[in-house]
């Protein structure tokens, strides 16, 4: 009971405080058209105890439920999977099955409503910090998902915490947004790939319209009069591109960024790709917090960084502590025999420098 109490304290402080997830997400594609989806992790009150989690098949999970016990609806993984998970190894954030499927959860405050917990209904309840562990174990494609979703409940565990939304992909390329609002489910398509967090997603894709002005490259000079105006770099074409952390301007420069990046030959060098764009959404720690005082000791506000090759079914990750990019090939796991586990992402805290001995 203990330990429930120190998860549910997470999980209302995690959703409760606006220094919380600001998670962004692209999905960028090879020339052969194989999707990489990429996505940050970020939190800036505290570390987040992040893990990664080797799933095999028949591994049997358990949701919570708010009276703390792990009483819900349980499942037994019909795929493998290897995810990301946060201070629990069941609350997996991000990841990819053995079928190809990616799954990710992102905040989603103020905008969306689940249905209430029902006790008579708890064999069908699934906390919404465990669904991506849900699709992941169960489904290979979104029609499945689509498919069988009604017949469970989405349920927070603890009545202060917001809601969140998720992203989830095939190998085929074809990628929905789950959202819950007005206690409804709504999936919508994502031929943009793209993803932050609130207002709702349609929101976002109207929002778009109003940077129509936006493209790549320099502007034009232009004369007014005898005076004649240069654009003073290149990239001048993006000049108005919303660059704070709110999600709405999050979600406006990954649409171009990722709009903007080359079509690359492989998925190795996609994943790369994914990771050096998403170095433009490293938000640093302090600019959460308005009194220096309680800025946490630790790195960044970013505190993983994931990308995920659907066909060929690696996750790969960096944290705020190293950012050397460490990679999970799931086919290179048998998953049949292979037994559940989870691992700390980084055992040592602290940035790898290599010195370079001249001789």
């Amino acid at each position: 009971m203990k330990r429930f109490i120190v998860l549910a304290c997470f999980i209302a402080g995690i959703f409760f405080t606006q220094r919380t997830f600001a998670c962004t997400g692209i999905t960028l594609h090879t020339a052969n058209d194989h999707p990489v989806t990429a996505r940050t992790i970020e939190w800036a009150a505290t570390p987040l105890n992040a893990m990664y989690v080797i799933v095999p098949r028949k591994h049997l999970q358990e949701s919570l439920l708010p009276d703390g016990s792990r009483n819900g609806k349980s499942f037994t993984a019909k795929y493998g999977y290897v995810g990301i998970a946060v201070e629990n190894e069941a609350f997996v954030m991000e990841g990819i099955n053995e079928a190809g499927l990616g799954a990710g959860l992102f905040y989603f405050p103020h905008y969306g409503e689940y249905q209430p917990y029902i006790e008579s209904m708890k064999e069908q309840s699934v906390s919404d910090m465990q669904l991506v562990a849900w699709i992941l174990s169960n489904f290979a494609t979104i029609n499945e998902l689509k498919s069988s979703i009604t017949q469970i409940r989405i349920i927070d565990t603890d009545p202060r915490a917001s809601t969140v939304h998720w992203r989830i992909t095939e190998s085929s390329g074809r990628q929905v947004i789950l959202e819950i609002v007005n206690q409804q489910i709504r999936f919508h398509e994502n031929p943009l790939g793209v993803i932050t967090n609130s207002p709702d997603f349609q929101w976002h894709l109207t929002n778009l319209n109003n940077y129509v002005n936006l493209s790549a490259g320099s502007v034009n000079n232009r004369q007014i009069g005898s005076l004649s105006l240069n654009a003073f770099g290149g990239g001048s074409g993006l000049h108005g591109l919303p660059g704070d952390m709110t999600p709405p301007s999050r979600f406006i420069r990954a649409a171009f960024f990722q709009s903007t990046a080359p079509r690359l030959g492989d998925e190795d060098a996609t994943v790369i790709q994914a990771f050096h764009l998403l170095n433009n959404f490293d938000i640093p720690v302090g600019v959460q917090f308005a009194d220096p005082r309680e800025v946490p000791n630790m790195p960044s506000a970013t505190q993983v960084t994931i990308a995920s090759d659907l066909r060929n079914q690696r996750l790969y990750y960096r944290t705020m502590y190293d950012s050397s990019i460490r990679c999970i090939d799931l086919k290179n796991i048998n998953l049949q025999r292979v037994k559940f586990q989870s691992v700390d992402l980084d055992l040592d805290k602290r940035q790898p420098i290599e010195e370079i001995r001249i001789r």
